[in-house]
């Protein structure tokens, strides 16, 4: 289905590389009234062709991963990008699994849990499982509320481990779904406009387990690798296949930096981004298409051992042509990523310095110095983007 997908979208016209020079000038552009000033190097964008009207459907995105996998500090970097904070919804159950912000609603897939976790350990399966899934009920409701509907979700307790009654979500702007099998099934999978996949590897998966199980929960190394391998076999089966589908996969491998380091607390994450996906632009630094190593550290941007690698270069994943940023250590300044940030071009920033605004603002989110938050902040500004480019609205970025 992957090629299928890719087969109906349209290539779309680039914008230029970043000119340094063309800082300070600036043009407006308008949409229904409003005007956004943008920096020069943005506005000489080409024409775009637009489908989608916002009254016609709600933009649908989905972001696919596993358990303790960062998918809550992604969405709140996503949310921060459209401005509000995302909040369980009024007066409604206190266990709901939704956020609501301004534009956005957040969804999360265990609500179309078939099976309770007694049903669950009765028919001896695990929550990743297809058949502890109710995806008729997931593609029905994630449908209807593209078309603009309200829906009554099912809420899974997760203090309870049962299904309580359901809650009327109406249809927002934007739909984030996020979960274990945004991706599984096809129908559903057919209504996403946009895919991310966030790909911890298995490395650095155990060493934050076993940070967060040991350290907080008390729990004994050897239960730790029991609980991990027992779930692998369904992870590797249902939701590590899932990857294939996705227009952006975070990945989140351990440091080429310092040999043999264990602990998870330096990171090499990688931006795979596919090419010739509707509505969207891969990123890139320096000049599309090349293949670049940068070390950047120095006068410019500081760094404590062992420094700051990026590279970019085209690569295939799954068979298909993507465009891979990469970037392997950490800032010791947040404030010192407008440096890196100049040289990057198509990160869907509205002006110069909004991908090093965005990272201030959320500098207390888990990541911040490393590609983690850089390349979760810049996928926030992109699926902006997908979302002004079929409903032919601009988001006001911002500000503070």
């Amino acid at each position: 289905m992957a090629a299928a997908r890719m087969s109906t979208r349209a290539p779309v016209a680039r914008s230029q590389p970043f000119a340094p020079q063309a800082l300070g000038r600036s043009s407006s552009t308008c949409f229904q009234g409003r005007c956004v000033a943008r920096a020069a190097h943005t506005a000489r964008r080409s024409v775009r062709v637009f489908v989608v009207k916002a009254e016609d459907k709600t933009v649908v995105i989905g972001l696919a991963a596993d358990s303790g996998c960062g998918k809550s500090t992604f969405m709140r970097r996503l949310t921060a990008v459209f401005g509000g904070t995302a909040k369980p919804p009024a007066g409604g159950n206190p266990d709901s699994n939704t956020l609501i912000s301004d534009m956005a609603t957040v969804i999360c897939l265990d609500d179309y849990h078939a099976l309770d976790r007694t049903g669950r350990k009765e028919k001896g399966v695990t929550a990743l499982a297809p058949e502890a899934q109710n995806f008729e009920l997931m593609y029905e409701q994630i449908k209807a509320m593209k078309d603009g509907k309200p829906v009554q979700k099912p809420i899974y307790n997760h203090v309870t481990g049962l299904l309580d009654p359901p809650e009327e979500i109406k249809a927002p702007k934007i739909l984030v779904a996020e979960g274990l099998h945004p991706f599984y099934d096809e129908r559903v999978r057919e209504l996403m406009d946009f895919m991310i996949y966030l790909d911890i590897s298995d490395e650095v998966k155990f060493a934050w387990k076993i940070q967060r199980d040991m350290a907080e929960r008390g729990h004994s190394l050897e239960s730790i690798k029991a609980s991990i391998e027992a779930r692998k076999p369904d992870f590797d089966a249902y939701i590590d296949v899932q990857k294939k589908h996705a227009d952006v996969v975070i990945q989140v491998l351990p440091t080429q930096l310092i040999p043999d380091e264990k602990e998870g607390k330096v990171l090499r994450v990688r931006m795979i981004q596919k090419e010739g996906v509707k509505f969207f632009n891969p990123a890139y630094l320096f000049d599309e298409g090349s293949t670049i190593s940068w070390i950047p550290c120095g006068r410019k941007l500081t760094c404590s051992f062992p420094g700051i690698k990026l590279y970019y270069g085209p690569d295939t994943y799954f068979g298909e042509a993507v465009s891979v940023l990469e970037m392997d250590g950490a800032f010791d300044k947040l404030e010192e990523l407008i440096y890196v940030e100049s040289h990057l071009s198509n990160t869907s920033g509205r002006f110069y310095g909004e991908v090093t605004q965005q990272m201030l603002k959320n500098s207390s989110y888990p990541g911040s110095t490393n590609g983690t938050g850089l390349f979760q902040t810049v996928c926030g500004l992109k699926i902006r983007e997908v979302y002004e480019r079929i409903t032919q609205n601009t988001v006001m970025p911002v500000v503070g």
